[in-house]
């Protein structure tokens, strides 16, 4: 089943709030290997000028992930998922995410093209904090591989 290509430039309402909490940004900077202490210890987070613990710069792919989900689950969008292969993802960031923010992403499908017997899809997240200011921009492309 290939893509549905009539996703191309359709948005997706926003997602339910995401709470980022303490011990999430403690567990993703342990598992990066981000070491300053403004990812895990809030003293020194707050001697830094940040209001809590501030999260490494990749963890916005999770509440990017928890947005781009809605495209790859939504069934009349024809995702194979067994054939998806993740192609590229970055990420412009507004703001620091920091602990206590309520994350939301507006999901926007920007582009769907075939190459090489592929169809790849450039997903872009918009990621907003609860006064519905931006905090981070993800572009993210999928390769849903071809039959063989």
């Amino acid at each position: 089943m290939a893509v549905n290509e009539d996703f191309q430039g359709r948005s997706y309402p926003p997602t339910p709030p995401f709470a980022v909490g303490r011990e999430h940004i403690r567990d993703f900077a342990e598992a990066v290997g981000a070491t300053d202490p403004v990812h895990h210890d809030l003293e020194a987070a707050r001697e830094a000028g940040y209001a809590d613990l501030v999260a490494p710069p990749t963890f916005a792919v999770i509440p990017a992930q928890r947005t781009d989900r809605q495209f790859v689950a939504d069934p009349e969008a024809g995702v194979d998922y067994t054939r998806v292969v993740h192609g590229e993802q970055r990420f412009t960031h507004h703001r620091p995410i920091v602990a206590g923010d309520e994350l939301r992403g507006i999901l926007h499908i920007d582009s769907i093209r075939a190459a090489g017997g592929h169809q790849m899809v450039t997903m872009r997240s918009e990621i907003v904090d609860a006064d519905e200011q931006p905090v981070s921009t993800s572009l993210s492309t999928i390769v849903i591989r071809g039959g063989e």
